[in-house]
């Protein structure tokens, strides 16, 4: 964080991307940043069913069509939806789809709950 002005600038193209539970990652704002929140760019890639028990998350989708599964719902995406995932909620996106997520509080990367 820039703490002459207290803002943050990340450029996705600039973040090396790695696998994690739900597919290809880049964390653009995340906990060692000290924010409120991680931000994440993901590529949603085999995701495994997963829940947060201290965070809740906002998945808005930027590009792509897929399914998500919360607990035993599963709802329709595509381009522009955003869907709210309380902590507890088991969920998993499928399909060709890249997302960006808005987790509260930061440390989700140590909240990560799979079931399958």
């Amino acid at each position: 964080m820039n703490t002459a002005t207290g803002f943050l600038r990340r450029d996705p193209a600039e973040v090396e991307p790695w696998r994690e539970t739900c597919g290809q990652i880049r964390c653009l704002i995340e906990e060692k940043d000290a924010a409120a929140g991680e931000v994440h760019h993901v590529e949603i890639q085999d995701a495994k069913l997963h829940y947060h028990e201290h965070t809740d998350e906002f998945y808005y989708v930027i590009a792509g069509q897929g399914t998500m599964i919360l607990d035993d719902e599963e709802i329709e995406l595509h381009q522009g939806i955003v869907v709210y995932v309380p902590r507890g909620v088991r969920h998993k996106a499928k399909g060709n789809l890249t997302v960006l997520t808005v987790c509260v509080p930061r440390g989700v990367m140590g909240d990560i709950h799979e079931v399958e």
